[in-house]
């Protein structure tokens, strides 16, 4: 069991043939038991952070996505048009470097980088550091931008109000068949890049209907970072879940 990522023992170990079937599931027991602890732990920290967060009225939300689907360009098109209108902040997560960080820091919005190394998410502990670095009182929103992977985020909470997956269609449509739990656990999609659907095979229709079987509740949204199409019906979204 990678207890890094939190990944199934099945997924993170290999069986052979000629081993010991009881030592085997010996070993297996001991994996489910490390995993079941770490995801215990993450998600008594991230009720604590949930709490906090509810206490000081700040809308939280965890943006996933495989890497190249736009992310980091939608939050900086984001919070430019939103300057003025909402104080924000933004965690930002990668395995290595500060580029991210240092594009959202260019919009004026206060910013924390929080590198993985190997890791291949975020966790509430994380989090919660990183929350330190702002005044929680007086922020209406904070974006954590998780490292670009559809597995390992999936499972672990952070405290957020919502996920928000960011699916670009320069992907596969098939996507939310592929990775059904982020799809599931995540409360909007943004279809992203769809400025660039005349030029592509992509069957927008097809990726909607795949979603809509993995998530009855999942709402959809088309949106472009570079064109700002859609984006008005995202920052509607962003009222309504902040209640203004």
């Amino acid at each position: 069991m990678c207890t890094t990522c939190g990944c199934s023992p099945a997924a993170a170990h290999h069986h052979g043939h000629d081993h010991d079937h009881q030592h085997d599931e010996s070993q297996r027991t001991t994996r489910i038991s490390i995993e079941e602890d770490v995801l215990a732990k993450n998600n008594r920290l991230a009720a604590f952070n949930r709490s906090l967060f509810k206490e000081k009225q700040i809308l939280v939300l965890n943006l996933v996505s495989s890497p190249g689907s736009g992310k980091t360009s939608l939050l900086e098109r984001t919070l430019r048009d939103l300057s003025g209108r909402y104080r924000c902040a933004v965690i930002e997560g990668d395995q290595q470097t500060d580029n991210d960080a240092r594009r959202i820091a260019a919009t004026g919005v206060p910013v924390r980088q929080i590198n993985t190394g190997a890791g291949c998410h975020l966790d509430a502990h994380m989090v919660m550091h990183a929350t330190e670095a702002f005044d929680l009182d007086n922020l209406d929103l904070l974006f954590i931008e998780n490292v670009g992977n559809l597995v390992c985020p999936a499972a672990f909470d952070l405290g957020e109000a919502h996920k928000v997956v960011v699916l670009s269609v320069t992907e596969g449509e098939d996507k939310p068949l592929k990775y059904p739990q982020m799809f599931h656990n995540s409360g909007l999609m943004l279809l992203n890049k769809v400025d660039l659907l005349p030029h592509l095979s992509f069957d927008l229709a097809q990726c909607k209907e795949y979603a809509a079987r993995v998530s009855h509740q999942l709402a959809i949204l088309e949106v472009s970072a570079s064109t700002g199409q859609g984006l008005g019906a995202w920052y509607e979204w962003l009222a309504k879940e902040l209640g203004r």
